[in-house]
């Protein structure tokens, strides 16, 4: 068995798992008792279609998909910080 065949197996196992990771943060999302738990609920939700981004991008091949996904994890990461200092400090800036 090649290890590109293998990959292809293990993709039938991850992709699914991203996918019900998904759903279980989106019910937290909407579901959460407190605003922390709703933006760490959307954080992880970021970062998780960042990293489904860059499988599928080995998957298909294609290098526009990592741009995105590396995009995509600067943008949560640049929102975590800004949500973080609001809630410590109630202020947002530089």
């Amino acid at each position: 068995m090649s290890l590109e065949s293998q990959f292809f197996l293990l993709m039938k196992f991850v992709i699914p798992i991203y996918l019900l990771a998904f759903v279980i943060y989106t019910g937290r999302a909407f579901k959460g008792p407190t605003v922390v738990d709703v933006i760490l609920a959307l954080d992880c939700m970021s970062f998780d279609i960042a990293a489904f981004m860059a499988v599928l991008a080995v998957y298909f091949k294609s290098s526009f998909l990592i741009g995105g996904a590396v995009i995509l994890a600067l943008w949560a990461y640049l929102i975590d910080i800004y949500i973080a200092k609001y809630l410590v400090s109630k202020e947002v800036g530089i």
